[in-house]
Parts: structure tokens; sequence; C-alpha cells
């Protein structure tokens, strides 16, 4: 369950021995008032409330975004390099990806049936239960390229995302050339 009103926070946060504090309902309510492919970090957050005249500490925002992402009404996503962000959880959202612009930090959502079994399938192989699958593109928005940024990535992207990028190619290269394989028995199922 996803408590998507006050009151129904107030019974989801009560039954695990928490309380609906002021400051908790109106994060809830700026995340239920997003666009939907909007995300936002702590520190967005933080901007939103102060314009609006709340007096929450940045303090007690991170601490009801790790709460409220402990308790599954939001999801923290890592668009960008050391930065979190945050969503909804609805349960009947499905499944879907982003592209992160390296320069200006625009987030752009995608859905990919292929990028979904690919997960799953990794799972079964694994012999998990696949719960979410997320995968983020680091790309270069079509503004960053008219004012002429770089086509490159950041040196410090390079070297924080190395060891991952070395990983995930290996990963998904074993991935694919399994799905290769078992693709026409997949396909009769």
């Amino acid at each position: 369950m996803s408590p998507n009103t006050p009151a129904s926070l107030k019974a989801f946060l009560n039954e695990r021995g928490f309380r609906l504090t002021p400051q908790r309902q109106v994060i809830l309510h700026i995340f239920q008032t997003l666009s939907q492919g909007d995300h936002l970090s702590a520190e967005d957050l933080y901007q939103i409330l102060r314009r609006q005249g709340e007096r929450i500490s940045l303090s007690t925002v991170y601490r009801t975004l790790h709460l409220m992402t402990y308790m599954g009404i939001l999801r923290e996503l890592e668009l960008a390099e050391g930065h979190k962000h945050y969503e909804l959880n609805a349960p009947n959202r499905h499944q879907h990806h982003h592209l992160v612009c390296v320069q200006c930090n625009q987030t752009l959502e995608f859905e990919s049936e292929l990028i979904d079994r690919i997960g799953s399938k990794q799972a079964e192989i694994e012999g998990y239960h696949l719960l979410d699958c997320q995968l983020t593109v680091y790309v270069i928005c079509p503004e960053a390229m008219e004012q002429g940024w770089s086509h490159t990535l950041p040196r410090d992207w390079i070297c924080s995302r190395s060891m991952q990028s070395r990983h995930v190619a290996q990963s998904l290269s074993q991935l694919e050339s399994r799905l290769e394989n078992g693709s026409e028995s997949a396909d009769q199922e």
C-alpha cells in the first residue's frame, strides 16, 4: 500500500509506530502535485518549501525523505552523480527509466519493454525475484549541445563510473549471450 491521502498516510504511519506530522503531510502533498516524470532532490524540495513559507529545516527534509523512502511511499533515484532524487512510488505505475543530461541534469523518463525483459530474465537466471528495474542513461541533451557543451563525460564522472561501467558492460554482454541462446524457449512460453 502506498498512501496517497493524508488520512491513508496517517493510518500507514500509525501502523508502523510513526506520527503524521505537519511537515510529512506538506512534503507528501508536494510530491502528489508534481507532474508525472518530475523528480525532486532534497535541496529542490527544501527550496519549494521555503518559497511556500514553510519553516522546515533541511535536516528535517532529509529525515522525512529517508523515512518515506524506507516505508515505500517514495522512490529514491540516483539520477545525477552523487545527487539523489525522489518521486512518488505509485504502485500501478509502469517500470520506467531515465535519460539524464550530464551537463544540465535535465531528466526525461522513458519506458522500454526490452530493458524490463532483460532485467526480469537476469533475475530469473540468478534465481531472484525482480522487484524493480531502473536504467539511467547519461546523455547530453539537445539544449546543452546547442550551447556547445562537450560530447564527452566530465572527468569526475569518468573516474567514479569507470569500475561500474566495466562491470555493467560485462554483465550486459553475458546477459545478451544468455538471451540469444535462450530466446527461442523464452518466446515459446
